[in-house]
């Protein structure tokens, strides 16, 4: 038997594969290094990126306020207000008392938009103070609105005034940044705090201790509203007043309310019109519906205006729009023009908007039967 053979070459060969298998682990070694590296740079790279975006973020939204605030505060103004009472210690003393605000300008011609407790009932005098320092001295109290915190005044004689620009409030969505100018603490002019909006429609009972009243449909915010703010614009980030600021929640930090402009509006383009507000009526009596309430009442309804009154103070007020157009006692009014009636906007908040001689349609629940009823309304009495 021939003895086995191998090629003579054989063990050079099986040297150079281990030579070739040790390079390729240490390329491989140094490769994989190489990419940890980059990887890690990488890394650092995107990190200090995002800080950058989110410092530019930071600096854009800061930008934005600043201009905004630019653009505003010429229109913003703080009220001085003086008022007499009779008392004291001697008969017939007259006591003057100061008090501050702060208001909007919304016409050129000097109309300003304020809060109704900025201008008290026995206001003796008023006068204004632009944001670059203009006094104005002369300044007539037009008109008061008994059913809401507003009031407007007149400057008599002015000159180069800047009328803010009116948003649309039912476009502001929880969330919405919001900037308040306002006269804080009736010391410091135009003062500029930033926040969101926090709630929409919220119904609060506003006082100062002596006198109350219960207001509907509000913005509330966290921009702080300081006293002396009252009365001043809350403002979107476009520069659009969207709510006048009326009231601070007294056992809360940084819980405000806000007017939403749509609700003032009509009352600004009647007194242009006419000198003076005046609201359309309906003439009814009634009570919001909550479910505790309908169960009370006896109706399925939940939601909606009960018309309810008493011997003295009738639900459906004699000759006025809602007795014309046939309205009853335990009438339900679910929609005005489509908008349904809540709790946090009750009837009341759905008038506010229309006009004298405006058409209502009201959807309107009437025992089992669901109708619709026209009303045009009249002047309030």
């Amino acid at each position: 038997m021939e003895p086995s053979a191998r090629p003579a070459d054989e063990p050079a060969r099986n040297v150079h594969h281990a030579w070739f298998k040790l390079s390729f682990l240490l390329a491989a070694l140094v490769m994989g290094f190489i990419g940890g590296l980059l990887a890690l740079r990488l890394d650092d790279s995107l990190g200090s990126g995002s800080a950058g975006q989110s410092q530019e973020l930071i600096l854009s939204e800061s930008e934005v306020i600043a201009n905004v605030v630019d653009q505003v505060s010429p229109s913003v103004v703080s009220i001085k207000v003086e008022t007499e009472t009779s008392g004291g210690l001697f008969f017939n003393q007259t006591i003057t008392r100061q008090s501050a605000g702060s208001g909007v300008i919304v016409d050129q011609n000097g109309l300003i938009l304020t809060n109704r407790h900025v201008i008290p009932d026995n206001v003796t005098n008023v006068s204004v103070v632009l944001s670059d320092g203009t006094i104005y001295d002369e300044v007539d109290v037009v008109d008061r609105d008994l059913l809401n915190d507003i009031a407007f005044l007149q400057i008599k004689e002015p000159k180069k005034l800047t009328a803010a620009r009116l948003g649309d409030s039912d476009k502001m969505r929880v969330g919405d940044k919001v900037i308040a100018i306002g006269n804080a603490l009736g010391e410091f002019n135009n003062t500029v705090t930033t926040g969101i909006i926090s709630g929409i429609g919220r119904p609060v009972v506003a006082g100062d201790g002596v006198e109350s009243e219960q207001l509907q449909n509000l913005f509330q915010t966290d921009a702080a509203i300081n006293p002396g703010n009252s009365g001043g614009p809350l403002v979107n980030i476009n520069g659009e007043v969207v709510g006048i600021n009326t009231a601070v929640a007294d056992n809360a930090e940084n819980v405000g309310f806000s007017i939403p402009i749509n609700d003032i509006k009509p009352l600004v383009a009647s007194v242009k019109r006419s000198g003076e507000i005046i609201r359309p009526f309906l003439g009814v009596r009634y009570v919001s519906l909550t479910p505790a309430i309908a169960q009370q009442l006896e109706t399925k309804i939940s939601e909606g205006a009960y018309l309810i009154g008493d011997d003295t103070d009738p639900a459906i007020i004699p000759g006025s729009p809602a007795a014309k157009a046939g309205l009853k006692e335990q009438d339900i009014i679910l929609r005005v023009n489509g908008t349904p009636i809540t709790v946090n906007k009750p009837l009341s908040a759905s008038l506010i908007r229309l006009n004298v001689g405006d058409t209502a349609v009201l959807t309107i629940q009437r025992g089992e039967e669901e109708i619709t009823v026209e009303v045009i309304l009249e002047t309030m009495p």
